[in-house]
């Protein structure tokens, strides 16, 4: 019988009921025995709702442990859990539940202003338990999916139309929190920071699962904030994984607290996604953790993980890593951008989804015959056998003639002290393509366009540099930190007039 998510936590009750399994930012402190409990009333309050196998529960959240009580009490009764952010705005979370049509909406108020928010526009009423008090919403009985294999629906962040609905299965989740939690090494005595949401799949199987599977801690965090992140992780958290700016973020308030290293005694776990490593920033990082940084590929359609380093501390290596245990990866070399090494990764195995839900017609443009798993990233494998990411294919910048490829200039700029992060895209001007800068600078920093340009001139060539560039305090983005470039030309619209 195929793994299900669920067994790891009965297996932990099995083995170490009283241990410390998670905390959250209410003051919750939970054993593996009160997760169980929790789980269990979390089923019984979605069955006495009517909700049947296969029906969806939308979990309209942020990190807290009942979020996870709702998902170990989906699973139970074979509910399908659609774990949504909550932060997202009324017509996002609307748009997802006409594609989803839930039975039941479960909303963790106890943590969430917006979550509130929605609670009382859907009508939703109170529901006090030993998961804590949310609030729930029924609605009338939609068709039920008879494939057992769904574990959860995760809406991707699109660029435009209708949003898309992740299947993910209950094996491609054991296998992604198994790998991830084989390849940190991870054990029981493992302590985890979880600032990542639980609503994306990183936060979801790289954290929650494999913590699950391992019988690791999780310590919850709803939002993000520099000032928590060094408290905890001067205070027993052993494992980390963030993207860019939270590290950045992170590196910067311990500047301020005059301090140029974190001084940690436990943290022994670092790792950085959703950008690719620059040597420089990469040598930064790891002076300031005092251990390894290492750099991950992968998305939601194929449960997190594709590739990942595993190196030593000082590592020149910036790759994404070699491919994952049972993962294929394969380069097709056909697509625009490619030849010579280079083109769009594919991958195949137990990581990757089982479709979009309710979308055969998406689902037969990035799944083929084969199974191989269309991921539109374009990449090239070194001598090692390590695959390095080089962009969306659709994100592929023609300047002049020459292929121009995002991260690379992002790279660049992002070795710049006072950037934050940045955004690189291409925008049509006059038959030719223009490359754009977006960049995420300090608050009362002193950096100009002339300086940036001045700083990249020895670092890319002539046609790889911004025509234009834009200093922000922020650059939009989704709650995994994830930078929203569709988002961009609307945003700074008054800046590139």
């Amino acid at each position: 019988m195929t793994a299900r998510a669920h067994r790891f936590l009965a297996d932990q009750v099995a083995r170490r009921p009283d241990a410390l399994a998670m905390t959250d930012g209410t003051g919750v402190a939970w054993t593996w025995r009160d997760l169980e409990t929790a789980a269990v009333a979390a089923a019984d309050g979605l069955s006495q709702r009517g909700c049947r196998v296969g029906d969806r529960v939308v979990i309209l959240c942020e990190n807290c442990t009942a979020a996870v009580a709702f998902l170990f009490g989906c699973w139970r009764i074979g509910a399908i859990a659609v774990p949504v952010n909550a932060r997202q705005s009324t017509s996002e979370v609307t748009r997802i539940l006409d594609h989803a049509t839930p039975a039941v909406i479960v909303l963790t108020t106890d943590v969430s202003p917006e979550a509130r928010a929605h609670a009382k526009r859907l009508a939703a009423m109170p529901c006090a338990a030993v998961f804590g008090t949310v609030h729930i919403a029924t609605r009338p009985a939609s068709p039920a999916e008879d494939d057992a294999r769904i574990a959860v629906l995760l809406y991707t962040t699109g660029t435009t139309g209708a949003p898309k609905g992740v299947m993910l299965s209950h094996e491609n989740l054991a296998f992604g929190g198994m790998a991830s939690a084989n390849l940190r090494g991870m054990t029981a005595d493992d302590v985890i920071y979880g600032v990542l949401p639980i609503t994306h799949v990183f936060g979801l199987a790289s954290i929650v699962t494999a913590a699950v599977y391992t019988g690791a801690q999780i310590r919850f965090e709803a939002r993000f904030s520099a000032e928590k992140l060094y408290t905890a992780l001067r205070k027993g958290v052993t494992l980390l994984s963030a993207v860019p700016q939270m590290h950045a973020l992170l590196m910067q308030y311990t500047a301020e607290q005059g301090y140029d290293q974190l001084g940690s005694d436990d943290l022994r776990y670092v790792s950085s996604g959703a950008a690719p490593l620059d040597p420089a920033w990469k040598r930064k990082a790891e002076a300031f953790y005092g251990v390894p940084l290492q750099n991950g590929y992968g998305m939601t359609e194929t449960t997190a993980g594709v590739s990942i380093t595993n190196n030593p501390l000082g590592s020149a290596d910036i790759s994404v890593g070699p491919p994952l245990p049972g993962v294929e990866v394969r380069i097709d070399e056909t697509v625009p951008g490619g030849g010579e090494g280079m083109g769009e990764v594919l991958t195949r195995g137990a990581h990757v989804m089982l479709g979009y839900f309710r979308n055969p017609a998406e689902t037969a443009q990035v799944l083929d015959a084969e199974g191989w798993m269309h991921t539109g990233d374009l990449g090239k494998f070194d001598a090692a056998g390590h695959l390095h990411i080089l962009g969306r294919s659709k994100e592929l910048i023609i300047h002049g003639g020459f292929n121009v490829y995002p991260p690379e200039v992002e790279a660049a700029i992002n070795d710049h002290p006072q950037v934050i992060q940045s955004a690189v895209i291409g925008r049509m001007t006059s038959g030719d393509e223009e490359v754009l800068a977006f960049v995420q600078v300090a608050m009362g920093c002193d950096l100009t366009n002339d300086a940036l340009r001045d700083f990249l001139k020895d670092r890319l060539a002539g046609y790889k540099r911004p025509s234009r560039i834009v200093l922000a305090a922020q650059l939009p983005a989704a709650p995994t930190g994830k930078i929203l470039k569709h988002k961009l030309l609307d945003s700074f619209a008054d800046q590139l007039t």
